[in-house]
């Protein structure tokens, strides 16, 4: 029997691959996932780490859109995202889309995710969205929003409250802490004992309580004044808005809080 026989089998395909690599036109190439693949999903979460993974980058399993069974065929996963790509407008929303919204609802949480959009667009992340179509035609019927848009010209990015980061049209941020179009941005929402805290890019910039006097004066002086039940549920779905222009959102996972 010859030595090389004798070889360990790791040892026969190294030499296997540096002889193809040696002969002109074989070339060894390792295989390539495609965008279907199963094997290309984010970062396993720990079972015990109590995060819930919301996008393994190839498929919007735990998402449907707002009064449908399934996500709309606007809203797709590529390069490990969920993207929202506009085409033809139904009203301010894209042909297809509609708002994204989780197939579970939350109470007490902590939301992790990373956004992205497009130059001059717009978007948003709510929170105690309910899904009760005969009551509420909208998401925003129902769920406070963190704004998602173009910091620096968006139409609506220089009103008061409804700037990158704003609880939309209730409260500003302390600080612009966005980064520019087409530049990742990270967000925290926490919502624990009654209290509601966002996060962008590592800076604390709103803290409000949820629910008391304080909350119902600002729905009161607010554009949601006149939408019973905005801003008063304890429990709902998180919400993606088609704002009709092009936005990305990756790496979203939550905690429940007990």
């Amino acid at each position: 029997m010859s030595d090389l026989i004798r070889l360990p089998a790791v040892c026969f395909c190294f030499l296997f691959m540096m002889s193809c690599q040696n002969q002109p036109g074989l070339k060894f190439s390792p295989p390539q996932a495609t965008k279907n693949d199963s094997t290309l999903k984010l970062p396993v979460v720990l079972s015990d780490s109590g995060w819930i993974s919301l996008s393994n980058g190839v498929s919007l399993s735990e998402w449907h859109t707002y009064g449908k069974k399934t996500a709309g065929s606007a809203w797709n996963t590529d390069s490990f995202s969920i993207h929202l790509k506009p085409g033809l407008k139904n009203g301010y929303q894209t042909a297809g889309g509609g708002d994204l919204i989780t197939n579970d609802t939350f109470s007490n949480f902590d939301l992790k995710l990373e956004w992205k959009i497009a130059r001059k667009a717009n978007s948003g992340i709510l929170v105690f969205v309910q899904e009760d179509t005969a009551k509420y035609k909208e998401t925003w019927n129902t769920g406070p929003e963190m704004q998602v848009c173009d910091k620096d010209s968006n139409e609506d990015a220089h009103s008061p409250k409804h700037e990158a980061g704003d609880l939309y049209d209730l409260i500003s941020s302390t600080v612009m802490s966005a980064r520019p179009a087409m530049e990742w941005n990270q967000v925290e929402i926490v919502s624990n004992n009654n209290q509601l805290d966002l996060y962008l890019n590592d800076v604390h910039i709103i803290s409000t309580g949820l629910w008391n006097d304080h909350w119902k004066k600002l729905i009161a002086t607010s554009k949601f004044n006149t939408m019973p039940g905005f801003g008063s549920f304890h429990s709902g779905h998180i919400a993606l808005q088609d704002h009709g222009e092009e936005v990305w959102y990756r790496d979203v996972k939550i905690k429940k809080i007990q």
